[in-house]
């Protein structure tokens, strides 16, 4: 079951966090503070962003995709998808049932 990375500009993360809830397309996401350093259209930017741990399910993650990408206020948003390969029983029960692909 997929856990996504979702990064995001500090005033939308509560916003779509809670989307993503409240579709029941993710069962918890976490909102973790940080400072991105990257390069955009040939500047070197440091920028105040939201980490977003959403935990979905293999059948909710391309509409949570598509949630995400209809919210956030980038062109390029980061998403990224990772498979985990290890996790407590009772959690993924948890989450396989309040996640509604």
């Amino acid at each position: 079951m997929p856990t996504v990375y979702i990064t995001t500009p500090p005033a939308e993360a509560e916003s779509i966090a809670t989307a993503l809830v409240e579709a029941e397309l993710a069962a918890c996401v976490n909102r973790v503070p940080t400072t991105s350093t990257y390069r955009w259209e040939g500047e070197i930017h440091h920028d105040e962003e939201v980490v977003l741990l959403a935990k979905t399910t293999d059948e909710a993650y391309d509409a949570l995709v598509d949630r995400v990408t209809d919210l956030h206020p980038h062109d390029v948003p980061y998403i990224e998808r990772f498979d985990e390969d290890h996790v407590l029983e009772s959690y993924a029960t948890w989450r396989d049932e309040v996640v509604d692909p």
